[in-house]
């Protein structure tokens, strides 16, 4: 899949103009569409199938944009890094793989995390445990580097997560959030909500034996922010430099923002 690179936005410029066959953005909500206990609920029934259903429904892509995650996370050091809703384990194991020294992968849901620990294999590099998103049992500008992927949306607060995110990220370090992103082009956009709504429920419902959690999915991408607005919220949340990569067909959205040391009194 080809990507795009959307730079930040020139303040001293005039607003570009949309294309044409963009879509306005639409509002979006402040935070998950379902309560925290029940988004860690509906991923502890999902979870044996978790990992099957993420490659069908990607194609196998999800694999390569974690790997682009991970060189971005890494382009800040590869000291302490932070995976936050780390599901299964897939970037945390990622980023220790490609060389960070320690990792930490930390998600809401105990059955994500003992999944997570069974592919652990008793290394020493990475370390899983429960925790809550919205507080962090970390102290200030901990990490080189915190990655969120595919769990921003389920957050109660997007703007209180990527705060608190950022505050446990030390001065340069970065954050890298994957996540899907709502479609904006007409014509490609109808097949993409066919497919969400659709086959994405139907496949997930028949590997998993629940069909309501693939159909919170689509729900929750559409009423996410877009890749802009997303940017926004990051540099609200204390974020600078803010960049965005968009991947599978402009499905899929790379957002690496750095923190940048406090201005001298």
């Amino acid at each position: 899949m080809t990507a795009e690179i959307i730079p930040p936005p020139d303040p001293s410029s005039s607003p570009p103009k949309a294309p044409k066959d963009i879509l306005p953005p639409s509002s979006h909500s402040q935070g998950a569409i379902k309560p925290k206990a029940d988004v860690a609920e509906m991923f502890g029934r999902i979870v044996r199938r978790y990992d099957l259903m993420n490659r069908l429904m990607t194609g196998g892509q999800d694999v390569r944009w974690r790997k682009r995650a991970v060189r971005a996370a890494l382009g800040a050091g590869d000291g302490c890094l932070l995976d936050v809703a780390t599901g299964t384990g897939d970037l945390a194991i990622a980023l220790a793989d490609a060389g960070g020294r320690e990792v930490i992968g930390l998600d809401v849901a105990p059955g994500m995390i003992a999944a997570a620990e069974e592919k652990r294999h008793g290394r020493d590099d990475v370390t899983f445990l429960v925790g809550d998103a919205m507080r962090l049992p970390f102290p200030d500008g901990h990490f080189d580097a915190v990655t969120v992927s595919f769990g921003l949306r389920n957050m109660p607060s997007y703007l209180g997560a990527l705060t608190e995110m950022t505050r446990v990220i030390a001065p340069g370090g970065r954050l890298v959030c994957l996540e899907l992103t709502p479609y904006r082009t007409p014509v490609l956009g109808s097949v993409f909500t066919w497919y969400f709504t659709r086959v994405v429920p139907l496949v997930g419902g028949l590997l998993s034996g629940d069909r309501e959690a693939y159909r919170y999915l689509p729900t929750s991408v559409a009423s996410f922010p877009d890749a802009t607005a997303l940017a926004g919220l990051m540099r609200e949340a204390g974020l600078a430099h803010v960049e965005i990569e968009l991947l599978g067909m402009g499905t899929v959205a790379l957002h690496v923002g750095i923190k940048q040391a406090p201005s001298p009194a």
